[in-house]
């Protein structure tokens, strides 16, 4: 019995230090991916870097590419550490979180290098979240650039709680994006990918996501 229970401690630890493998292990799973499946895509607004203050982040709900079904929108600090917990506020204390399917991010980071702790995103949640880049970040360059901000570790542990990143054709070889997931499969996240882009190479709520916030920054 007391070595089943150390066994088991140490399990219980394990767990810990790796952060959320839980939820690595067990995405959520869809039987079928329906043409008008609602996403959340969000993206934050233009500001000046290496300055103080806050940056708006939009989210817009789409039915699949083709429906634009609500907006949402909430504030981060420029590189703090509040991007995680603001997107999931913003998320359930929204009318349309019931019908949300997916939650789609323009990259990890927010307003300059607010990380955004996918898998934490997702167990606040309780979403599949799809990371959607056009370029491949460099992750060496960004590792040496959080060396420069207060709790760097942190931030670098929520970029590699992101996992691998994963290169996708949405609407033609020639154009593709790259992806990291948490709680739901490549395979899935790819074939939601490809659903949602029906008029550029990334899904149609983040486009829309990203025209909506830089219009909101060049209001102010």
């Amino acid at each position: 019995m007391d070595l089943l229970v150390l066994v088991v401690c140490e399990k219980d630890l394990k767990v810990k230090e790796d952060g959320l493998r839980g939820m690595i292990l067990n995405p959520k799973r869809f039987r079928y991916i329906k043409p008008e499946i609602r996403v959340l895509g969000i993206d934050d607004g233009v500001f000046l870097p290496r300055t103080e203050g806050t940056v708006d982040v939009v989210g817009v709900v789409y039915r699949g590419g083709y429906w634009l079904d609500g907006v949402m929108r909430t504030e981060v600090e420029i590189d703090g550490m509040d991007a995680t917990e603001k997107i999931a506020s913003m998320i359930k204390g929204s009318p349309h979180y019931k019908q949300l399917r997916v939650v789609m991010l323009n990259g990890i980071t927010l307003a300059g290098f607010n990380v955004v702790d996918i898998q934490r995103l997702f167990k606040e949640v309780d979403l599949p979240v799809i990371t959607v880049t056009r370029e491949k970040p460099n992750l060496d360059e960004i590792k040496t650039a959080l060396q420069n901000l207060p709790e760097h570790e942190k931030r670098w542990q929520a970029v590699k709680n992101a996992g691998e990143l994963s290169k996708v054709s949405t609407r033609n070889e020639e154009e593709a994006v790259y992806m990291q997931v948490a709680g739901i499969s490549e395979s899935d996240a790819e074939k939601i990918l490809r659903k949602t882009s029906t008029r550029s190479n990334v899904p149609e709520a983040l486009r829309v996501a990203h025209i909506i916030a830089s219009g909101l920054a060049q209001a102010k």
